[in-house]
């Protein structure tokens, strides 16, 4: 008898899953798969369906309970699965009351939820890092994303309670905190914002040795932002931002909240005060209406930001956003051009990886004799090395991939 979790997506799901282990457990869960679903793409409820049915076909007797994103915005798709036996809304799956009860589906009014209540955790199982979930939900609505429809309206979690579990998470031996959410430069605790809740932290919990964020905003990136990425060098210096696009036309349609010159601005702005910083985006090509010309200027922003980790997505109409009501381009068309994105991305990430060679860098250890540098740039270990550990390793080479250790 076990209790196996299946989560899919971002690092937010990632800490949300060790809640569900905890409250499903102690609801007297067993015999049971738990899948904790991704919405950001069709491609990716495609992906939770299929492997809702292969779970069935492996482990025809155990229970299948389906949560997340994409059970809470399409939590009848779910429900008519002969494969599942409850489905569990995005409030609903930390609440051990939802466990403890026996409705088959309980999906709540997610543009209901105000607060955001802790929920610590003593590990993150099967990671080195360990994720604090900092903030939930999204007050924008960008033309292409579901996303607002399965998280709610942004709501933050209070700093004291962020600092709790850091702290908690620090004591039990991670090196590296991740502060997580959907927009969390749109944090806001009492008039903290998240430049000074990162630089509190800090204060605050110095058994933190590496202080990692997930995806920004740049738009919204505050002085104390800026000013705690120059001067505190336990924030590492890799931001992951989400661009999405390089051309201004097609930023106003997909309404997001900045200009091609205003990703350039602050890659540049970072950089001046913070030399040793990498950029990754993420990239949507083929979105409606997108020209070849619009299309170039999304390649030319690689180099013109500096990005060296791309995300790229080939455009995926979601049903109930205005994007997918908008014109579309052929498929065909949305793959070629995700492709060249990814051709140019590769082939930055070899650019910097080469300019790593012969430098020493400080690692921490993962398992799988794989290591991340301060950058997140992957390092393949020259041998099996005790994960969590933060060691200064020189750069022998690279494979395209990642950097190989001496």
């Amino acid at each position: 008898m076990s209790l196996d979790i299946v989560t899919f997506g971002c690092r937010l799901n990632i800490a949300e899953s060790e809640v569900i282990r905890r409250e499903a457990s102690a609801a007297g869960f067993d015999n049971a798969v738990v899948v904790n679903t991704c919405a950001v793409t069709s491609e990716a409820v495609r992906q939770a369906r299929q492997n809702i049915r292969r779970i069935k076909r492996e482990r025809p007797d155990a229970r299948i309970v389906v949560t997340g994103c994409a059970a809470q915005s399409e939590a009848a798709t779910f429900a008519s699965m002969p494969e599942v036996d409850r489905v569990l809304g995005n409030e609903e799956k930390l609440d051990a009351r939802a466990w403890a009860g026996d409705a088959r589906v309980a999906v709540g009014d997610i543009m209901k939820a105000r607060t955001l209540a802790a929920h610590g955790v003593d590990a993150i199982d099967g990671h080195t890092r360990a994720f604090v979930q900092i903030q939930n939900g999204c007050d924008h609505r960008c033309t292409f994303c579901i996303i607002p429809f399965g998280r709610g309206n942004s709501r933050s979690l209070p700093a004291d309670d962020v600092i709790a579990q850091a702290r908690q998470l620090a004591g039990n031996g991670y090196r590296e905190i991740v502060l997580t959410g959907v927009d969390i430069t749109s944090y806001g605790d009492r008039g903290l914002k998240l430049g000074a809740l990162v630089k509190s932290l800090l204060r605050a919990v110095p058994e933190i040795a590496r202080l990692r964020l997930s995806s920004i905003d740049s738009v919204e990136a505050d002085a104390d932002l800026l000013d705690a990425i120059a001067n505190e060098p336990r924030l590492m210096p890799h931001l992951h931002l989400s661009l999405q696009a390089g051309d201004d036309m097609i930023l106003k349609r997909m309404k997001r909240r900045h200009s091609r010159d205003d990703a350039i601005a602050f890659c540049d702005a970072v950089r001046r005060v913070r030399p040793d910083v990498i950029f990754g985006a993420d990239i949507i090509a083929g979105f409606p209406t997108e020209t070849d010309d619009m299309f170039t200027r999304s390649l030319d922003l690689v180099d013109e930001c500096g990005l060296t980790q791309l995300h790229v997505f080939p455009f995926s109409p979601r049903p109930g956003t205005p994007a997918a009501r908008m014109p579309q381009l052929d498929r065909a068309i949305v793959k070629e051009r995700a492709q060249r994105l990814r051709d140019k991305g590769e082939a930055a990430l070899r650019r910097y990886l080469q300019s790593q060679v012969g430098l020493c860098r400080e690692v921490l250890t993962e398992r799988g004799g794989i290591g991340r540098t301060e950058q997140f740039t992957a390092v393949r270990l020259a041998s099996l090395i005790q994960p969590g550990l933060i060691l200064d390793l020189t750069v022998a080479g690279h494979d395209g991939r990642q950097l190989l250790a001496a």
